[in-house]
């Protein structure tokens, strides 16, 4: 409920706090007060855009601030979704700055007008004479049937379902897309994978092989320098190997005349051996190294196959041709493993599908046990509010697929007086005629689930006295399940109120200003009195407004 409304800087509104109580508030006032400064000043903290005309002093900031009891609202969900700090006591808040920007607060967070829009909706409905279209709505029609069937939770039940079959068609579609798309690959993908096992390189040592054919490619070079090294160690004339023979004789020598020489016969003599050492492998290379053409090739073909493979891949490393490898064998087994991920959403779907039919069968089943209820109470209002040859055929129809709320099609008739046809709302009723259905219908719906705050905005409009006392018996009845508000010119619905606040001009110096006041007993007398009479009060119009009163 609207617990609370503050407006700063609004239109003719220089500050305004009124609270608010549960019950039917009735708000009055002449033509002109200021109803509608009240009601767009309301509709901003609801998420409507801001109308930048409207803000009194451009100057300044202007603040627009709800606050509404929610703990009998279940919109503990709402604000998980949303990212807000769930209080039972929310809120709102709309910020106008100077600079034309509008900002907007949920118990201090900031939030986007879509989220306020879609949680204003859940708080208060405000509804004109004109606003009626939501009748001819068919998801505000099933709203209507189902509030009467109570089919609350196995709607939800039936929602989920939907929800989930709908998510394995689209992953039944994604598989077969798959599918298709695989039977295309399949042999490419198989050709490619054979292409790589039979070449036989995947567990290939690349340095090792390329080391092999440069050995290979070069053996005439290299048999020729380690011909040369060995001449170079072992000539008798020129070797290294031979002076340095000689010149290990030569330090033996003077090691033998004075210590000091010894050292130096050391280093020659271990120089000396590791020549040897050196000699002996070149002659082993020079030994073992000879000409293998076939040996040759087959490496040669080998890095090849390496080389022609990492272009083909775009890679440059046999690690990365492995990677390819697995890579494609991955695709190969998802193919193979496609048929029974689609078989087993087959599954899914059928019990989906059974499912489905036995929750909108029981959905069906009491919808159709409630219509002619709907249709005689309907009939009983509509009377009592100056309708009385209004008749309703509400009809439901098997629908030839699963649709939001189950799987029934809703023919909402009306025939509006003797002799008419049946046709739907938008055709076949005024627009006085659907705000009285309105009001018949939300009746209906406060007995049977929780509504928001509902606030009519002179719905009494061209509405006679006998018919505004029973509109004004229904909102009062209605009060009991929720808070409602009427914005009124009839003393009749005035008088049936729990609360009354009077809308009204003041002049304050060079300016004029709308102001709120809740009116006690003797106020309410007066200004009942004076929507009876006029301006000028008499002592019946008094009585008449006291006899209204009680």
């Amino acid at each position: 409920m609207l617990a609370q409304l503050y407006i700063k800087n609004y239109a003719l509104i220089d500050e305004l706090d009124v609270r608010f109580d549960n019950g039917l508030t009735i708000i009055t006032g002449e033509t002109g007060a200021g109803k509608s400064i009240l009601l767009g000043g309301l509709s901003l903290v609801l998420g409507k855009r801001v109308d930048f005309s409207n803000i009194k002093d451009s100057t300044k900031k202007s603040i627009i601030e709800g606050i509404f009891n929610v703990d009998n609202y279940s919109l503990q969900s709402f604000f998980e979704v949303h990212d807000l700090e769930y209080e039972t006591e929310t809120i709102i808040r709309r910020e106008v700055l100077p600079s034309g920007k509008s900002r907007a607060f949920v118990n201090d967070s900031p939030v986007t007008l879509h989220v306020l829009d879609a949680l204003g909706r859940q708080l208060i409905d405000v509804h004109a004479q004109h606003e009626t279209l939501s009748l001819t709505d068919n998801a505000f029609q099933f709203k209507i049937i189902d509030a009467l069937a109570q089919t609350h939770k196995l709607l939800e039940d039936y929602q989920c379902t939907l929800e989930d079959y709908k998510k394995n068609q689209k992953v039944l579609s994604e598989f077969q897309e798959q599918q298709l798309q695989s039977k295309k690959d399949q042999d490419y993908n198989a050709y490619l994978l054979r292409e790589l096992e039979e070449a036989q390189v995947l567990g290939l040592d690349l340095k090792g092989l390329e080391a092999q054919y440069e050995q290979l490619n070069n053996v005439d070079y290299i048999q020729n320098e380690l011909q040369f090294a060995q001449q170079v160690l072992s000539n008798d004339e020129i070797g290294v190997s031979v002076h340095l023979l000689e010149l290990r004789q030569r330090f033996n020598k003077l090691k033998d005349i004075s210590e000091v020489y010894a050292s130096l016969f050391e280093r020659v003599q271990s120089v000396h051996i590791e020549l040897d050492d050196i000699y002996a492998e070149i002659e082993h290379h020079q030994n073992t190294l000879e000409a293998n053409p076939q040996l040759l090739y087959y490496t040669e073909a080998q890095l090849k196959k390496v080389n022609d493979l990492c272009v083909k891949y775009n890679v440059q490393t046999i690690e990365e041709l492995n990677a390819v490898h697995k890579d494609l064998e991955q695709k190969v087994v998802q193919l193979t493993n496609l048929d029974a991920q689609i078989e087993a959403v087959h599954i899914l779907l059928n019990k989906n599908f059974k499912k489905l039919n036995n929750l909108s069968s029981a959905l069906t089943d009491k919808r159709k046990a409630v219509l002619t209820i709907l249709e005689d109470e309907l009939h009983l209002l509509l009377s009592a509010l100056g309708m009385p040859n209004a008749v309703f055929n509400i009809e439901l129809q098997p629908a030839s697929t699963f649709l939001a709320n189950g799987k029934d099609e809703l023919l909402f008739l009306l025939k509006a007086n003797k002799g008419g046809d049946f046709l739907p709302l938008d055709k076949g009723a005024s627009g006085g005629e659907l705000s009285r259905i309105m009001l018949a219908v939300k009746y209906i719906l406060s007995k049977h689930q929780k509504l928001p705050t509902i606030m009519f905005d002179e719905i009494d409009t061209g509405v006679s006295g006998e018919i505004s006392n029973k509109m004004a018996s229904i909102m009062q009845e209605m009060s009991q399940y929720m808070q409602v508000f009427t914005i009124t010119h009839l003393p009749q619905i005035a008088a049936k109120g729990a609360h009354h606040f009077k809308v009204f001009k003041e002049d304050r110096g060079a300016t004029t200003v709308t102001q709120l006041k809740k009116l006690d007993a003797d106020e309410r007398l007066q200004e009942i009195a004076q929507m009876l009479g006029g301006k000028e009060i008499t002592e019946t119009a008094k009585q008449h407004a006291q006899q209204l009163l009680n």
